[in-house]
């Protein structure tokens, strides 16, 4: 990893915020989904989540597999923070000028709390491999051609964390069939979103490279 400045370290906070916002958004709103094409079901997540891949790559790009490993913990331990915050507020006992949301609170969070575990555990398997193919693919391809180095990881680490996210946080909760759906329909739309976010990527290397 290379020396750091200190504008190379208020770029990574700024980078870091937008993964962790990213990363949040996802798990909090991610219990909507919206209807697709043919038929097909998908999270409103798919906006927030590629940020997540992206964030790792860009980073990792410019500041080398520890930088990036580094936010992939940050995450997990941002989210293993939310799980612990989260047990805690649904099991302390509820004031009675509070029972009109008590209901609503208890679901939402309730279910948003399953999401955040199922969040820990693709984040686990997901987001290191997607650092490990994306530094993969620099080897394979060289340190030309990030978009090709950086679509490939996330289509691989994408496909990981769809089914490992989706069976863990939804089933149950979705009919089989729609969650399948939701699966096949989420990864490819999320592949679909990291490519259309692709300039992004340049944009943020750019602004990260950026020496004035």
């Amino acid at each position: 990893m290379p020396a750091l400045s200190e504008r190379d370290i208020k770029k990574i906070i700024i980078a870091l915020a937008v993964y962790l916002a990213s990363l949040f958004a996802a798990n909090t709103l991610g219990l909507k989904i919206m209807p697709f094409i043919l038929g097909l079901h998908v999270s409103v997540a798919v906006f927030s989540f590629p940020f997540v891949f992206l964030t790792t790559d860009v980073i990792g790009e410019v500041y080398g597999k520890r930088m990036a490993k580094l936010f992939v913990l940050a995450g997990f331990v941002a989210t293993s923070l939310f799980v612990l915050y989260s047990f805690l507020s649904l099991a302390l006992p509820w004031d009675p000028a509070g029972e009109w949301v008590h209901a609503s609170y208890n679901t939402v969070f309730g279910i948003s709390l399953r999401i955040a575990i199922a969040s820990l555990v693709a984040f686990a398997i997901a987001e290191y491999q997607d650092v490990i193919s994306f530094f993969f693919f620099r080897k394979w391809f060289g340190e030309t051609n990030f978009w090709i180095r950086s679509n490939l990881s996330n289509l691989w680490s994408q496909f990981l964390d769809t089914i490992l996210f989706m069976v863990i946080a939804f089933a149950g909760v979705y009919p089989t069939p729609v969650l399948i759906r939701i699966i096949i329909s989420w990864w490819l739309f999320k592949a679909a979103m990291g490519f259309i976010y692709t300039p992004l990527s340049y944009l943020g290397l750019r602004l990260l490279r950026e020496k004035t």
